[in-house]
């Protein structure tokens, strides 16, 4: 079985379209998005909708609204300030996480015997901000999978624009893959468990709203691992807000660039050089190798199309133990994912299916269904 069955003609048809994301003709229509107008959200919200920035990255031209989103509609928890800065001791140094464009990411303790978070503190300030806020966390708090990290609450005291969210057992997946100190490097099976339950939750928010949530700075350090080493999507959405649009050299896009399609494909971009990180090994760039082995994507591209020289790409640390048919499938999703021409790339959903054939030529991979619902 060759897995670029698995990519048909669609990844060139409607399901391209951003205002309808990918999905069979039998699947239910994605949630109807409310106008990023915030007065208007509870007018416009029926039953089973997913209210949204209509475009959140190119409204910064617009007029700062002057009314708020209803907090009352928001379904998560709302912690003041003060609260959160019990949490972690006064936003103490070795509480710090994680620290991006957006902010900086802590990790937090509720009430005395409470759940460990982690407490986003976003470079968001003043009333537009807030108004923009409020409404992707409206977004957030209506995700529901088990591949993505669940909004626990959020704080909009004041000038200080605050998410909460779960904290996973484990910390993220680079710390695994790439940190040398790490004693029991990921084995063949579960690097693709990895990369399948990511995929999934990726196409959860491909298709189930509309526009398409994006996670546009998918990366190993933005998927966080639980206790089995079962994957979490995090740092998507809100962090766009405050972060410009980067292409995968790291210079700025021009604002037309961000529309919903090119998110959609510069997700699945990303999910490739996360896959081909995982298949290796490798950083996406790793300055320690020589010149033309530094960018992945220069080592790699030339073995793509060779399977002879595919055991070339598998990470040193598996040494052996991988199926090697699997491994030539994994490639193959790698490849189609990382094609130049972002039109040619499949779309979410087909690159979920195509972890069947993954899971034949390695059949101690158990998947579950598809997860395009929620769960």
């Amino acid at each position: 079985m060759n897995l670029l069955c698995c990519f048909s003609s669609s990844n060139t048809n409607a399901t391209r379209n951003a205002a309808g994301p990918a999905g069979t003709s039998t699947e239910e229509s994605p949630p109807t998005v409310a106008s990023a107008q915030p007065s208007s959200l509870e007018s416009t919200r029926t039953p089973g909708t997913v209210p949204r920035a209509k475009n959140v990255a190119g409204n910064s031209s617009s007029q700062a609204p002057n009314t708020e989103p209803n907090i009352n509609n928001i379904p998560t928890q709302i912690f003041t300030f003060q609260e959160l800065r019990a949490a972690t001791k006064e936003f103490r140094k070795n509480r710090l996480i994680g620290e991006g464009y957006y902010g900086k990411v802590y990790k937090g303790i509720l009430g005395k015997d409470g759940p460990d978070v982690a407490i986003k503190d976003l470079n968001l300030r003043g009333v537009h901000e807030k108004n923009q806020f409020l409404v992707e966390v409206l977004t957030l708090s209506n995700i529901r999978h088990a591949n993505v990290i669940n909004l626990v609450g959020y704080c909009a005291d004041d000038n200080h624009r605050l998410l909460v969210c779960e904290q996973t057992a484990r910390s993220s997946l680079d710390n695994y893959l790439f940190d040398l100190a790490w004693q029991h490097p990921l084995d063949w099976f579960t690097r693709m468990r990895i990369a399948y339950d990511a995929a999934k939750g990726l196409e959860y928010l491909h298709n189930k709203f509309n526009p398409p949530l994006t996670y546009r700075e998918l990366r190993t350090s933005s998927i966080l691992l639980d206790e089995n080493f079962n994957p979490k999507l995090s740092a998507f959405g809100l962090s766009n807000l405050a972060a410009p649009v980067m292409d995968t050299n790291g210079n700025c896009v021009p604002s037309y660039a961000a529309s919903a399609q090119w998110r959609v494909e510069a997700d699945v971009f990303n999910f490739g050089v996360i896959l081909l990180e995982l298949i290796s090994g490798r950083r996406f760039i790793d300055r320690s190798k020589p010149s033309h082995e530094q960018h992945i994507l220069n080592w790699a591209r030339p073995m793509f199309r060779d399977k002879r020289r595919h055991p070339e790409l598998i990470d040193h640390l598996i040494k052996d133990d991988y199926p090697s048919l699997a491994l030539n499938r994994a490639v193959d999703v790698a490849a189609m994912c990382l094609q130049q021409i972002a039109s040619y790339r499949p779309i979410m959903t087909d690159v979920v299916l195509s972890f069947t054939g993954i899971m034949a030529a390695g059949n101690e991979i158990t998947l579950s269904p598809s997860s395009s619902t929620s769960e």
